[in-house]
């Protein structure tokens, strides 16, 4: 089939490019000619784990390209994916839908077919509706274009997988013959057993909504029985085993920390409070408010374990923060938790050097106070605290020893829960973490002085700041840029 992906972000990049590699003939749009000129040229413009060799393959195969011009996709399509960003309004809890209503005008005068116009981006319930009351208005006379939505799930760090191998294929249409269309859309999907659901446009748009915020509720759960077992001298992580064993319950996500970002679960769950006020039934989603609290507290309670350990002031402190992405396997920094951390230390007088593998050069874009680099020795040099919050499997091998030789106080807080701490402690670490007791006093030893680690474990001279930090690079932007 013809399809056209308008928005060429996370979502929208991969899923061009999936529907190419299962046989489509797929047009990528965004109006951001810098990415669809990357984009063309094989060259992501961002980090997915997968993505550059699937990109390179649909590109070679002849089945995928991208423009600018939606007057071409118009031409193009038998199904249009809308695949744009939908933020938090300024000001406001709720949605942001110009983008979305932007391809909706841009395209629609230029149909002259009758087609299938799928939304996938994360809208308010309601969204199918006035689209298509739009689209009516604003396309030919006679040209009749349908509209539907297919809500995605994807995890960044994961979006190829997700793609191509989804857990479940969620459409909202009004006739079957959208539904057939999308059918054949998914064929290979379909073929390979994977779940579908055919249910009404409204249901559509509330499953990816009401998802985000059934996760978001369970992650800020055992955020706050970590709060409980900070005021009981109780361990949150066995905690979490115990409760996981329920089947009913189930240990996905009852990992407690420094709590969720990205740029889907914390707007996802204002807007659907917003739009629940809108349509009367505010309460319903009340507890969403205390979900939204539950989580930020966390980011204010790692900075002020950070001071307490720096003994109550962060003045010309030096603190490494490892992690800049909200999430590992991605150079996603919107709304970054490990970010927001670090940028009130740096509020608060302290010298910040971040480290990240793949999203240094976002983190500096987006916070330009700060140092932020991929070395990870130059970040941790002379460091008398370093903070842990983006889960990458990079700082689970790290070694601890050698480590401590490079900072000036070793110094740990965890605020992921996911180092091993025993061996951390082992090689001289105060190590601490949300929701987690004190360990005996047995189980620390004395670390190897700095100077002795700097001979050991730097076999070259230490480049600084300057040439350490990897270079910015430009952010994708735009009125039709996808998400």
């Amino acid at each position: 089939m013809r399809l056209t992906v308008i928005g060429t972000g996370y979502l929208g990049a991969v899923h061009a490019a999936c529907m190419a590699e299962i046989g489509h003939d797929v047009l990528g749009v965004d109006v951001d000619a810098a990415k669809i000129a990357d984009l063309a040229a094989g060259r992501p413009p961002f980090y997915e784990p997968g993505f550059e060799d699937l990109l390179a393959r649909s590109l070679a195969s002849g089945r995928l390209r991208f423009t600018t011009d939606l007057r071409e996709a118009a031409a193009h399509g038998e199904v249009h994916f809308i695949c744009v960003g939908t933020p938090q309004q300024a000001g406001s809890l709720a949605a942001d839908l110009r983008y979305v209503d932007a391809v909706v005008d841009g395209l629609a005068p230029h149909l002259s077919a009758p087609c299938l116009v799928v939304g996938k981006s994360t809208v308010p319930v309601g969204t199918t509706a006035r689209l298509a009351s739009r689209i009516a208005r604003l396309a030919p006379p006679g040209v009749r274009a349908e509209v539907a939505w297919n809500p995605e799930f994807l995890r960044e760090g994961f979006a190829v997988d997700d793609t191509l191998r989804p857990d479940r294929i969620v459409t909202g249409v009004t006739s079957t013959e959208a539904d057939e269309t999308l059918r054949r859309v998914y064929a290979p999907m379909l073929a390979a057993d994977t779940p579908y659901i055919r249910t009404d446009p409204n249901t559509a748009e509330l499953v990816k909504v009401a998802a985000n915020s059934f996760l978001a509720t369970k992650i800020s759960f055992i955020n706050a029985m970590a709060e409980v077992c900070d005021a009981a001298d109780a361990d949150v992580v066995t905690l979490a085993d115990a409760l996981g064993h329920d089947t009913r319950i189930g240990r996905q996500f009852l990992n407690a920390g420094l709590g969720f970002g990205g740029g889907c679960l914390p707007k996802d769950i204002r807007a659907f409070a917003a739009r629940a006020q809108e349509l009367g039934a505010g309460p319903a989603l009340a507890f969403l408010d205390q979900v939204d609290e539950i989580n930020q507290r966390q980011r204010s309670r790692t900075v002020l374990l950070a001071r307490q350990m720096l003994g109550g002031d962060l003045t010309d402190a030096r603190v490494t923060v490892l992690g800049a992405t909200f999430k590992p396997n991605s150079d996603d920094v919107r709304d970054s938790p490990a970010l927001a951390v670090a940028a009130e230390l740096h509020r608060q007088g302290a010298q910040v050097r971040v480290h990240d593998p793949e999203g240094a050069a976002r983190a500096s874009l987006a916070h330009p106070e700060l140092w932020c680099g991929a070395d990870l020795l130059t970040a941790c040099q002379g460091a008398e605290l370093v903070l842990h919050l983006t889960e990458w499997s990079h700082y689970r091998e790290v070694d601890p020893d050698k480590l401590a030789r490079v900072v000036r106080t070793p110094r740990l807080i965890d605020g992921r829960n996911a180092l091993p701490h025993d061996e951390w402690r082992a090689a001289g670490w105060t190590v601490k973490a949300l929701g987690r007791p004190a360990p005996s006093p047995e189980t620390r030893r004395t670390a190897a002085p700095a100077a002795e680690a700097l001979r050991t474990v730097i076999a070259s001279p230490a480049t600084g700041p300057e040439t350490a930090a990897v270079p910015a690079t430009t952010l994708p932007a735009g009125p039709v840029s996808g998400t």
